[in-house]
């Protein structure tokens, strides 16, 4: 039986080959930007190639690009928006700028920008009836009332069970309800998995409602939560100035905050946590 499990060496160079085979059918062929565009010529049209100016922004977009090509959903296409609009964020500045050789370098970057907002209106309008709700989002905010009620229906669903869209439902009762806004801000820190980056502006925000609504004490907490988090809020000057107390009731407050800042870092949050 031993003997049958034995390959031979002809037997170990096939499989060597298969597995080299297979191997390099898991990585793409295209090796750098320039092999891309040479065989995708028209994901690379209009930018600014060979220029030192927006390197990285245009390779991204163009992998990006490429990506799209290959998976056309709004998932995809919705990245390579937000890449285009870093890219035009960077050609806005490079256009600026005088080269001291190769004058036309300057003519390409405008060429180049003029055609970046020409790609974001074609890729807004793409996205334009897109029941993702971080699209829907992104048109509300550029103003899209629809979007907006579209955004709202979604309230209550699983479709918006994330800290960012939570935080982007909280932005909208800000100054309809106040204590609504904490709770929603609340739950996008119990969504918090630990992973991903804790966004700064939940901290600040539950700690600017909890002032304005006189809740000193936990505007208190969440402003050292913050500073815990390296959220600073305010400094420990401004902070004592703000909501004078006892130095036990700070201390017990200061201690409080570090335990909470752990559970968020862990995402282990509960809102109970600072009721």
């Amino acid at each position: 039986m031993m003997k049958n499990r034995v390959l031979t060496t002809t037997q170990r160079l096939y499989l060597s080959v298969a597995c080299l085979t297979l191997l390099g059918g898991c990585f793409d062929r295209h090796r750098s930007t320039d092999s891309l565009c040479q065989d995708h010529p028209e994901i690379c049209a209009n930018t600014n190639l060979n220029d030192g100016q927006c390197r990285l922004q245009r390779t991204q977009l163009i992998w990006q690009r490429y990506d799209v090509l290959q998976n056309p959903t709004d998932e995809e296409q919705f990245k390579e928006l937000k890449f285009t609009y870093a890219y035009q964020k960077c050609l806005e500045y490079a256009a600026r700028i005088e080269p001291t050789e190769l004058k036309e370098r300057k003519t390409m970057r405008t060429r180049a920008l003029i055609h970046s907002y020409e790609d974001i209106r074609r890729l807004s309008e793409a996205l334009a009836d897109s029941t993702d709700p971080q699209i829907i989002y992104y048109r509300w905010s550029q103003g899209d009332k629809r979007a907006l009620r579209q955004f709202l229906q979604l309230e209550g669903t699983p479709a918006l069970e994330t800290p960012e869209l939570q935080l982007a439902l909280a932005t909208f009762y800000t100054e309809v309800d106040k204590e609504k806004t904490i709770q929603l801000l609340k739950h996008a820190l119990e969504l918090h998995t630990g992973e991903q980056p804790i966004q700064p502006e939940i901290i600040q925000s539950l700690a600017t409602l909890s002032h304005q609504t006189e809740s000193a004490t936990e505007a208190y907490l969440w402003a050292k939560i913050g500073t815990d988090l390296g959220a600073s809020v305010a400094s420990q000057e401004k902070l004592n100035n703000f909501y004078p107390m006892t130095d036990e009731e700070r201390q017990r407050l200061d201690e409080k905050a570090l335990q909470v800042a752990k559970s968020i870092r862990r995402g282990k949050f509960r809102a109970e946590l600072v009721q």
